[in-house]
């Protein structure tokens, strides 16, 4: 099976790309075929429901995706909501995303955000059929030193929703 790791923030000193890193080796010490796509380093476009969908960079986003069993979000919550490369993500690679499992790694200012992630998991789910893991990784600043996860329990949390993946997906796939 494939799984994607996919990095959402743009911003250099992101939080949650620390733990899509962590995710990714989390995976890839439990064997699983993996790969992290970071949205900083890629040039898309903004969906305009149109044209867009022929641009080469989407249409290798959406392959991808396409090709994945099982997909982790790693996103910063701003305002009480997932950052807007995530949903332009979703509008880009639109039915990819069809009867996938997906999970979320979420970065946090305070505490106060930490269902930031439903409207964007029902909609997954309601428009995709994508299995979402009920379990989810929730971040705030403090489990964070520099560049590196420095809260002993964070790093588990991550460690488990990989678990939830790989038994999900292998779950749902008949293995």
């Amino acid at each position: 099976m494939k799984y994607l790791v996919i990095s959402c923030s743009l911003n250099p000193d992101s939080k949650s790309r620390i733990m899509a890193n962590a995710a990714l080796k989390a995976l890839e010490s439990k064997k699983a075929e993996v790969e992290l796509i970071d949205l900083a380093e890629l040039k898309l476009p903004l969906c305009d429901g149109g044209a867009v969908y022929g641009d080469p960079a989407v249409k290798e986003l959406a392959a991808k995706v396409e090709a994945a069993d099982g997909i982790l979000i790693a996103t910063p919550i701003y305002n009480y909501a997932i950052n807007a490369a995530v949903k332009n993500l979703i509008e880009l690679t639109g039915r990819a995303w069809t009867e996938k499992v997906a999970g979320f790694l979420c970065a946090a200012g305070g505490q106060g955000s930490y269902m930031a992630i439903m409207s964007i998991a029902n909609s997954l789910m309601l428009d995709f059929r994508t299995v979402v893991i009920p379990r989810f990784v929730y971040a705030t600043g403090d489990q964070f030193q520099g560049n590196e996860i420095s809260h002993e329990d964070l790093g588990e949390r991550i460690e488990q929703v990989t678990d939830e993946l790989l038994r999900f997906t292998s779950s749902l796939r008949g293995n």
